[in-house]
């Protein structure tokens, strides 16, 4: 029997690192020093499941012999464990990776989940207001929190504060999480159940919020006083009253008006087209404009260097929205709102009108009827909305006495 080769000793290893090669360390079996030109590092040869492998251990530089001996050691107790050393590293560093992904903070899933759904939205200002939202109410509590220990109770210390006094900014905010929360867990970076969820969760540690919210509307004025607002409206000088004006001539939304443009209007047809990218719903809306509308375009005309019909102080800006609400104040009308206007409109076509329900909601923009109804109803009933936009301007135009001989005039209930 031949006699077993000493172990290489550190300066042997520091010898063989000149010579290209792969050198045998001897003691642990499998343990080799390869040399390739002027690098020189350790291997760990080993057969699993019928298959040469080679594992490297580090550079020579790095790791010394002795660490090199004790690193092929474990991996060889691996082996006799039937586990591929080399697959057994992948999957400690894939762990390793994920755990630190784990450490991702609710602010930085926050901002990753706006990056991929951001851009979806309609507007800008919904994306401001998701931030701001978190921001002022959950970042404080949970901001700086890894989003994998989130759980009910953190949920409950941002909800709570704020779930009577400010209940529909915290039904918001409570989806908003919800919604942060199941990014996360869809991108391996928490686990188990969504914390934020309501219905079977939340829904028995908070109060539901229809029993708890105050009850409001958008303060409105009276369609009974139509007339006599519009004549002292008409006193008011400047473009932001004419801008509320025509709000409530279009029953259309503050937004819509302020944004208007010369281009969305046909004078020919009388006609104003606001496009899917303006309108709440995301769906073209076509205004039939009364002949009261159509001159109050006409007083707007030396506007017509900007292309906002309503321009702001800024070229090529519009409106502010405070500014139409800065009107009703001049007024000393504080107790109304410009959104009102269109429940005003809404009232008048209930109460005084004989036009049908579904000619208002169509006119205020509204979907009307369930899915099914919907899809056979293609049409706006552009006509017939022309007929009663007309009539609530002509009710807007006179005292109540006379406004009510205007609307209450005998027609059929299609309006003719």
């Amino acid at each position: 029997m031949g006699r077993r080769k000493a172990p290489v000793t550190e300066k042997t290893s520091a010898k063989l690192s000149k010579t290209p090669g792969l050198h045998a360390m001897g003691d642990p079996p499998g343990l080799y020093l390869n040399v390739e030109g002027n690098s020189a590092s350790w291997i760990f040869r080993y057969s699993f499941a019928g298959r040469r492998k080679n594992m490297g251990l580090g550079s020579r530089e790095d790791v010394s012999l002795a660490e090199a001996r004790e690193a092929t050691r474990v991996q060889r107790k691996l082996v006799l464990q039937d586990i591929d050393p080399i697959e057994a590293r992948r999957q400690t560093k894939a762990a390793r990776r994920l755990a630190q992904a784990r450490t991702r903070t609710f602010r930085q899933c926050v901002d990753a989940y706006l990056d991929a759904h951001g851009d979806g939205w309609k507007n800008r200002k919904h994306r401001e207001q998701w931030r701001s939202t978190l921001e002022t109410y959950a970042h404080p509590v949970i901001g700086a929190l890894s989003v994998a220990h989130i759980d009910t109770g953190l949920v409950l210390q941002v909800l709570e504060p704020i779930w009577k006094t400010k209940t529909e900014t915290a039904t918001r905010l409570r989806g908003r999480i919800e919604n942060v929360l199941g990014w996360a867990t869809v991108h391996n970076l928490r686990d188990g159940d969504n914390p934020a969820r309501w219905r079977g969760h939340l829904d028995k540690l908070l109060p539901a919020p229809a029993k708890i919210a105050k009850k409001g509307h958008h303060a409105a004025l009276s369609y009974r006083d139509a007339g006599t607002f519009i004549a002292a409206l008409r006193e008011q000088q400047g473009i932001a009253a004419r801008a509320v004006e025509f709000l409530v001539l279009t029953a259309a939304r503050s937004g819509e008006v302020r944004g208007a443009t010369w281009s969305e209007i046909d004078p020919d047809t009388k006609l104003w087209t606001i496009p899917g990218s303006r309108m709440k719903a995301g769906k073209e809306h076509r205004v039939p404009l009364s002949d009261a509308a159509i001159e109050l375009l006409k007083q707007m005309h030396g506007s017509r260097l900007d292309q906002y019909i309503f321009p702001g102080a800024k070229a090529a800006t519009p409106l502010s929205d405070m500014s139409l609400t800065a009107v009703l104040r001049r007024m000393a009308r504080r107790d109304i709102v410009p959104h009102g206007f269109r429940s005003t409109f809404r009232d008048w076509a209930a109460e005084v009108s004989v036009y049908p329900r579904e000619l208002a909601e169509v006119a205020l923009a509204h979907s009307v009827g369930d899915e099914t109804e919907r899809a056979y109803q293609r049409g706006d009933m552009l006509d017939k909305r022309r007929r009663m936009m007309e009539a609530w301007a002509q009710w807007c135009a006179k005292p109540l006495a006379l406004a009510g001989v205007v609307s209450l005039k005998r027609r059929s209930a299609n309006g003719e």
